[in-house]
């Protein structure tokens, strides 16, 4: 089992609580979809399986390991087994973006190699092949601070991507890309992803997460609403799911 949640809570500091009981088990290997309304917990639910966040209540277990039983040494080799994409990549302004693709590398090289990286980077070749795949390869020795958000959040992929992580999550990774590219971009992520890498990814379009998940999860209100193979995820499961968003469906990116 890649992850697995039981009865977890979450309250943010503002007193907002944003998971309530949530159970949820993920095999080795499943690609998993997460859907809701804005608001319902998903980024909070990704966090915590990041080992970003620490549940309050309920117990997390990722990839054989309880990580707030650990140490940690071995908390933080747990966590360079897990791929965190995030929405808006946190990635520092002036950051080359060759030397933001290969950070993906860093928990897996000796500390000598990750230095000398940053000076002559270690595996060009192989930065470059996924930015090509993603279609930015142009953008391979330029700073962060001058691309566009989509082209960010390819970025933070390929980060991904490039640190083979067993455990991959996604929060809203083509939220900044047009309907072709955001295709595109859910294409090299299976494909150049591990082989055996379990995946839970959330999305605010629908059609995309039916199109590449076979199994998805509703959370709404931070409760899991359905946990549905995508063949049975039909338009009333899902008017049910965004009622608060005047029946309004999420189809397609915006």
């Amino acid at each position: 089992m890649s992850a697995a949640l039981q009865d977890v809570d979450f309250a943010h500091a503002n007193g907002r609580t944003a998971l309530r009981g949530v159970s949820l088990q993920v095999a080795r290997g499943e690609r998993v979809a997460i859907i809701g309304p804005s608001g319902a917990g998903k980024s909070t639910l990704l966090n915590l399986m990041a080992t970003a966040l620490r549940p309050q209540a309920g117990s997390i277990a990722l990839l054989g390991e309880t990580p707030w039983q650990l140490s940690g040494s071995a908390l933080r080799r747990l966590r360079c087994r897990i791929g965190l994409i995030h929405q808006a990549p946190p990635l520092p302004g002036r950051q080359r973006v060759v030397t933001a693709v290969l950070a993906g590398r860093l928990g897996r090289w000796p500390a000598w190699k990750s230095l000398a990286s940053l000076l002559y980077p270690a595996d060009m070749a192989g930065a470059r092949d996924i930015l090509d795949a993603l279609g930015i390869e142009d953008y391979l020795f330029s700073h962060c601070d001058r691309l566009s958000g989509g082209q960010l959040q390819r970025v933070g992929m390929a980060r991904v991507i490039c640190q083979q992580a067993e455990l991959v999550l996604a929060d809203e990774p083509v939220s900044s890309l047009d309907p072709s590219l955001s295709e595109q971009a859910m294409q090299v992520l299976h494909q150049r992803s591990r082989p055996d890498a379990t995946m839970v990814v959330s999305l605010h379009a629908v059609d995309v997460a039916l199109r590449w998940f076979p199994r998805i999860v509703g959370i709404r209100d931070g409760r899991i609403a359905f946990d549905l193979p995508a063949a049975e995820v039909g338009e009333q499961v899902l008017a049910e799911l965004y009622a608060a968003e005047a029946g309004r469906v999420p189809r397609q990116l915006a």
